[in-house]
């Protein structure tokens, strides 16, 4: 958490997740273009801010794309603001609600966390039913093998969504799972009170897809949450926007509490 006040003290930083914010999933040099500093000098910024986890990347052929993360932010929330008084840290507040909500500029969401614990047990967490039942209220029936068609059950719902392009694009064990987005049906808008104009808009969106990356670091692994495939103004991508992090946070306490956020 050090790493993170430092990282937010410099301005030259506190800029860069300005530009981000207004516009995610920049190239370095795009970055330095739209801003009055050397490349050589964005690129040590943006170094910090990685090491911060308050910016992280994803390569797209020989690009390399900077977005911001939350996950830091809320973090600090969840230590500080409830103990204060919320006029006094509103401009802390203030930025952990601009990184939470990423620029729909680009279509794509991505989110990076930390957790202690070993890639094996972060494996089973996304892959067996009885670790997501417990922190996101969803279960997947399936070989995990790639090519092979997927069951959502949301086990709290009593509904089953089955359909031949819900598939496992990838799955390398302890390292790397890609599968495409749930089919939007209206058992599934039924159990979350949704309404038909969402629905209407969801099942008009072409399929998206989630990737996790699942990096040892030490004691922790690093999660790299990558969901894409939208169009610009996708209705989806602002839902799981706010979906996926509290979804990773529950599956963090988990693993590391053994007590998931959700239930």
């Amino acid at each position: 958490m050090d790493e993170v006040f430092r990282a937010l003290a410099d301005p030259s930083r506190r800029l860069l997740l300005d530009s981000l914010n207004g516009r995610n999933g920049q190239t370095l040099r795009e970055l330095c273009a739209g801003l009055d500093m050397a490349r050589q000098s964005v690129s040590k910024h943006l170094a910090i801010l990685e090491d911060a986890n308050l910016v992280t990347t994803v390569w797209r052929g020989r690009e390399k794309l900077h977005y911001l993360n939350a996950a830091p932010i809320a973090d600090i929330a969840e230590r500080w603001i409830n103990q204060y008084d919320q006029r006094r840290v509103a401009a802390l507040s203030d930025l952990k609600k601009a990184l939470e909500g990423p620029s729909m500029d680009k279509p794509e969401f991505v989110y990076t966390t930390y957790i202690r614990t070993t890639p094996e047990r972060l494996w089973r967490g996304l892959t067996d039913s009885a670790f997501t039942s417990s922190y996101w209220g969803v279960a997947f029936d399936t070989d995990w093998q790639v090519g092979s068609q997927m069951t959502v059950r949301l086990t709290n719902k009593n509904v089953t969504i089955a359909h031949p392009d819900q598939v496992v694009l990838e799955a390398e064990p302890y390292r790397r799972l890609s599968y495409t987005w749930h089919t939007f049906t209206p058992e599934w808008a039924a159990a979350y009170g949704i309404s038909d104009e969402y629905l209407a808009k969801a099942t008009a969106e072409p399929r998206s897809k989630v990737t996790f990356e699942i990096e040892p670091e030490g004691e922790h692994v690093r999660l790299t949450v990558v969901h894409d495939g939208f169009e610009p103004g996708s209705t989806v991508l602002q839902d799981i926007s706010r979906g996926w992090p509290e979804v990773i946070s529950s599956l963090k306490s988990l693993l590391e509490t053994g007590e998931p956020i959700l239930a």
